[in-house]
């Protein structure tokens, strides 16, 4: 198997995880998330990137939930961001889970089409990078999409939101690959 289908096949079972959690919550709670505004959905994904960088440092936690955990939050928040952004000012609240997840698997396809077009030019050098160090490109990309959130969505020559969202949903998945493979 070459390096890049095993990198796909790596990526659609972490992400598959983190959709079976995301359908379940959303059959549970609905679409409570539409709520949120993109600068809300930036602070929940910079609370979990904290309390990763937060646990590595320190070495030790408090709370239950693991960083595996925390790293699901984020790529599942990144989605509902990519959906909001699609959605735009659509002031319907509540949708249909399988419209949800029909917005979700179209968001994960363009996440994963962008992983590969990179990967392809990077030659996959994620997989030489430290866990800690994906954290602080995550929190350093929030805290460009903060900035981009100041600015009303303005940018003179980068990126927008929605570029960024993608990229930390990819560094987490990348993660969550490095992490089963028994990196810490």
């Amino acid at each position: 198997m070459s390096e890049s289908s095993k990198t796909v096949e790596q990526y659609k079972e972490v992400v598959g995880m983190c959709r079976n959690l995301f359908e379940k919550k959303t059959k549970d709670y609905g679409t409570a998330w539409r709520i949120l505004r993109l600068p809300s959905i930036t602070d929940q994904i910079f609370i979990k990137a904290k309390r990763i960088r937060s646990i590595q440092e320190k070495g030790t936690q408090k709370i239950h939930e693991d960083i595996q955990s925390e790293f699901i939050g984020i790529i599942n928040y990144c989605i509902i961001a990519l959906i909001q952004i699609t959605l735009d000012k659509s002031e319907e609240m509540e949708l249909p889970v399988e419209e949800v997840m029909k917005l979700y698997d179209e968001k994960v396809q363009e996440t994963l089409d962008l992983m590969m077009n990179k990967n392809h030019d990077y030659g996959e050098a994620w997989r030489e990078m430290r866990i800690s160090s994906l954290t602080d490109i995550i929190l350093m990309k929030l805290l460009r999409v903060k900035q981009i959130e100041e600015n009303k969505g303005k940018t003179l020559v980068s990126e927008g939101v929605g570029a960024n969202y993608s990229d930390m949903l990819n560094y987490s998945v990348f993660a969550l690959i490095l992490k089963g493979e028994g990196q810490v």
